[in-house]
């Protein structure tokens, strides 16, 4: 009898000479080298559905920012986070066997290392981005899932973060924690009405427009806005950048990516100065604000200030509700963080701030230990995650006062508006519209909150990165030796200097930051540190 694993892998034979590796965002390379490792992620994903019992498991087919011709495939666990970093080694290991039988062969020592029952009911949702490869690498995975006899739930073609959502309202569904409606208009109707009761009748000033980077979240916003308050009563959105006709278009010249790298609106763009502009980018898991102000000067509000604008609001209405004993906020940021927003934070909002090694999953993962957390990278990606306790305490705080129960119904509403399972443009998107309409704020009164530290951010090509080894958050080198003490050096001699190196998650090369009080010296600091890195790599 033939194995229909074997069969399966062999389909869709692993180009030779090729390493895959599953990183940050899982397997993400150009689309035509992608198809038997899709295949072999429907094996995974059915595995590691029956070592959790038949929980759901999400497939996601993306490559986010990338360029057009890219894709991707990431898996995310029962509650809507990302793999658990054990099976992101044994993905690794699979999509690297050669032949079906290897394949096979692992598959069942798997299964057996984890006394996993492989009777036990896989259950697997998938969904894909726009891009013209999605279709075929769909096929692939679903010719894994079927060989490994999974029940499959297609959604089409959804964001990221709506992927995410549906995985976590199956798995909770009749719960306590039930978290919504597992269908699109489900996941339309929550945000919809959460906007509608965290507004409290407020109504944003200006318009919104929202570049969509020619991706996924040009439709699914359109559809979102079908759900929020009519536009003459809360917000105004000009949707750009939807076109998912042409998928060669994804993410060219637009998209948050573009915006955040080259410091500037994308040329599309048809706005007036003052008026208030955001990106998303190809996959809308990732949301950057800006705007030109009154001398036509582009000017960026990333994730360090939309950590900062959330931060303080969540800590005004926490205050206000009368519960500031008992609930502590964090902001969470990695070393890229400018170090402007860390000392707003730390000494104007007085909240504590947590500094992890770059990635999200190590930003959730800290932020999951506070009660509530609030993590963005600076390109956008993040969110705000609740601990049981404080969702508990704001749910049965009984309001001493009229303001205290204002302050309640919005803390509320906000809990049901964040995506907590990951980051999310568009709830994020209406997470900033909600704070700016409270704090009756334009966007440069939310820029004047701090001033950027001029930085810099050099790349450095090196013979192997694995030589540079950090600790503190990836702030400090231990390896080479005595490198770390000439950099230390070099950031005595200016003002309000900080830098770091640390190797990149994805070719060989170094990545230098630094940060001073004047562009001339940060320029002068990133390019000396820079130097040291090249002589010792």
């Amino acid at each position: 009898m033939s194995d229909p694993i074997i069969e399966a892998v062999d389909k869709h034979p692993a180009p030779k000479g090729l390493q895959y590796t599953y990183g940050t965002a899982g397997f993400r390379t150009k689309a035509d080298v992608l198809d038997s490792v899709l295949t072999r992620v429907g094996l995974v994903a059915a595995l590691r559905s029956r070592s959790l019992k038949g929980k759901w498991i999400g497939v996601m087919i993306t490559a986010s920012h990338n360029p057009p011709e890219d894709n991707g495939v990431k898996l995310v666990e029962p509650l809507g986070n990302m793999l658990q970093e054990e099976w992101e080694v044994l993905s690794t290991e699979m999509a690297n066997k050669t032949g079906g039988e290897e394949v096979a062969k692992f598959y069942s020592d798997m299964a057996a290392k984890y006394n996993i029952d492989l009777e036990t009911p896989a259950r697997v949702v998938v969904a894909r981005d726009t891009r013209a490869s999605g279709a075929r690498l769909l096929g692939c995975v679903q010719d894994g899932l079927k060989a490994a006899g999974a029940e499959v739930k297609d959604y089409g073609f959804l964001t990221t973060p709506q992927l995410h959502y549906m995985v976590r309202c199956l798995n909770t569904e009749g719960t306590k924690d039930a978290y919504g409606t597992p269908t699109e208009k489900g996941y339309y109707e929550k945000f919809g009405a959460a906007f509608k009761t965290a507004l409290k009748g407020k109504k944003a000033s200006g318009s919104l427009t929202v570049d969509c980077a020619n991706g996924v979240g040009g439709p699914k916003l359109t559809e979102l806005i079908k759900y929020l308050p009519p536009k003459e009563e809360a917000l105004e959105i000009h949707v750009v950048n939807d076109n998912v006709i042409k998928p060669e278009a994804l993410n060219v010249d637009c998209g948050a990516d573009f915006v955040k790298t080259n410091q500037r609106a994308p040329p599309s763009s048809k706005t007036d100065p003052n008026d208030r502009c955001c990106s998303l980018d190809g996959d809308a898991d990732r949301v950057v604000f800006y705007f030109k102000d009154s001398n036509n000067v582009f000017r960026l509000l990333d994730g360090d200030r939309i950590a900062t604008l959330v931060a303080s609001f969540l800590g005004d209405q926490v205050r206000l509700a009368g519960l500031a004993d008992s609930i502590k906020i964090g902001v969470v940021q990695t070393a890229y963080a400018n170090g402007a927003a860390t000392q707003y934070v730390e000494q104007h909002l007085k909240l504590k701030v947590d500094c992890t090694p770059t990635g999200v999953k190590h930003l959730h993962h800290a932020a999951e230990k506070l009660d509530i957390g609030v993590y963005f990278e600076a390109n956008g990606h993040g969110t705000v995650i609740f601990s049981e306790n404080t969702l508990d305490t704001i749910a049965n705080y009984e309001p001493k006062n009229p303001g205290q129960a204002e302050a309640l119904s919005v803390l509320r509403a906000c809990i049901d508006l964040i995506n907590q399972s990951v980051g999310d443009a568009l709830s994020d998107m209406l997470l900033v519209e909600v704070v700016l309409a409270h704090k009756s704020w334009s966007t440069q009164e939310w820029l004047n909150t701090y001033t950027d530290l001029p930085n810099r951010l050099l790349k450095v090509t090196v013979k192997d990165r694995n030589v540079f080894k950090t600790t503190d958050a990836e702030r400090r080198l231990t390896s080479p030796e005595g490198l770390q003490e000439k950099i230390d050096k070099e950031v005595q001699k200016v003002r309000q200097g900080r830098s770091f190196a640390r190797a990149s998650g994805t070719e060989d090369a170094v990545r230098v930051y630094a940060e001073a009080a004047t562009k001339a010296e940060a320029e002068d600091l990133a390019r000396k540190v820079a130097e040291l890195v090249k002589v010792a790599g």
